[in-house]
């Protein structure tokens, strides 16, 4: 097994999707010639042609409204949003449309495509460009929300979003495409949509996240585990289909939950996670469901985005109370 970067095992999943099935094309601003602004896409323009991989213009209600139409007609268009700030130009598309095709035509026609862009923070980007806003495409009904965590789960989970039948909103952290590398099976790697991961296993507490936040939380579990507190971690990789039975199952058994996540906190997709888990483990629970976050505020530029995003020390501080209280 190659030990590859998260942006080089989405490439390897997009070549290899490309490769097995004509079907399969990417599409979006500067996704051929230049391989993306993230280089995800490079070397997709020499292997297969400008008619698989196309330039778009700078025109986001056109990249996802064209991908709907390549989609009711047999395609399986990948489109990319080159950040995921830029994605609610093409939100009526997306909700009016893709989102709605299928129960619309009472399923005689289908929006088999993905979105992929980067999200959240991490990189010292400018406005726009560092948004967590996963919750406005997990609250629509008909999308699939993805969120990998690393390079081995994004190219399972990007291969399992390209055969799905229903549109799929594919989040790539940005801030982890280059940051570490993992293991990458050679072989296709089947890994269902709306499932979560036990990433370690404990019985005093339960920490959930997803996304880049995965791996400080992975971090503070380690540095619990030196205090002698023993931390279960759950990487969610779905936020819509929500695997609520594996949450609920680690909250009976733990009775404590901390939940990581960079989006902001008001309305944030901590708050179904906990919804859920009040409805499914109530009586369970020794102490409040705690939330560490981003802040109500727009993602602060440059250094100042350290401050926001959720770290270790706020991960195990959170710890703390919940087995505290």
């Amino acid at each position: 097994m190659a030990k590859l970067t998260m942006a080089q095992a989405l490439n390897q999943a997009l070549r290899e999707a490309m490769d097995e099935d004509d079907a399969v094309l990417v599409l979006g601003e500067d996704v051929g010639v230049d391989g993306g602004v993230f280089r995800v896409t490079e070397g997709l323009l020499d292997r297969f042609g400008a008619e698989r991989a196309i330039d778009t213009p700078l025109a986001e209600s056109a990249i996802v409204g064209v991908s709907i139409g390549m989609a009711a007609h047999g395609l399986r268009p990948v489109c990319e949003i080159q950040f995921s700030g830029f994605s609610y130009l093409a939100m009526q598309q997306l909700e009016g449309h893709a989102a709605r095709l299928r129960w619309r035509s009472r399923g005689r026609f289908s929006a088999s495509l993905v979105m992929r862009m980067p999200y959240g923070g991490g990189v010292r980007a400018l406005e726009h460009h560092s948004e967590s806003k996963e919750v406005y495409f997990a609250h629509t009904p008909g999308l699939k929300v993805v969120a990998p965590s690393g390079p081995r789960n994004a190219r399972a989970l990007l291969r399992a979003a390209i055969r799905d039948p229903d549109p799929v909103v594919f989040l790539e952290p940005k801030r982890i495409y280059r940051a570490f590398r993992e293991e990458v099976p050679d072989d296709d790697e089947p890994m269902a949509l709306g499932e979560s991961q036990t990433r370690r296993e404990g019985n005093d507490l339960t920490l959930i996240s997803w996304g880049a936040m995965l791996q400080p939380t992975l971090k503070a579990a380690e540095q619990l585990a030196e205090e002698g507190t023993e931390a279960e971690v759950i990487d969610l990789l779905s936020l819509s289909p929500l695997d609520d039975t594996r949450l609920a199952d680690s909250a009976r058994r733990t009775g404590r939950v901390v939940i990581v996540h960079e989006a902001h906190r008001s309305y944030g997709p901590g708050a179904e996670v906990i919804a859920r888990l009040v409805e499914k483990a109530f009586w369970y629970l020794e102490a409040p469901i705690a939330r560490v976050t981003g802040y109500d505020t727009q993602v602060p530029f440059f250094a100042r985005e350290t401050d926001y995003l959720p770290d270790v020390a706020r991960i195990v501080t959170s710890a703390h109370q919940v087995l505290e209280a």
